[in-house]
């Protein structure tokens, strides 16, 4: 599984690459984590409002900041 949080260093994008290091952590996966910080690798992901959090190359969630239970949400699917 590979999670992308796509921002440009935000406070908001800073906290939810915590959020969701916390969350990994707690679902016992091996989860590849990339921060995503290139506008125009952003743009790819038709994300207009950041944070954004990709799951597999899908976009699934862009301009909040989620909880950590909503995060392994997301990744136990």
């Amino acid at each position: 599984m590979k999670i992308e949080i796509l921002g440009t260093g935000c406070t908001k994008c800073k906290t939810l690459e915590e959020v969701v290091k916390q969350a990994v952590a707690k679902s016992g996966k091996f989860v590849q984590i990339e921060k995503v910080d290139d506008i125009m690798k952003i743009m790819e992901y038709n994300v207009v409002s950041t944070p954004g959090l990709v799951i597999d190359g899908q976009v699934v969630s862009t301009g909040k900041v989620l909880t950590v239970d909503e995060v392994l949400k997301l990744i136990n699917g």
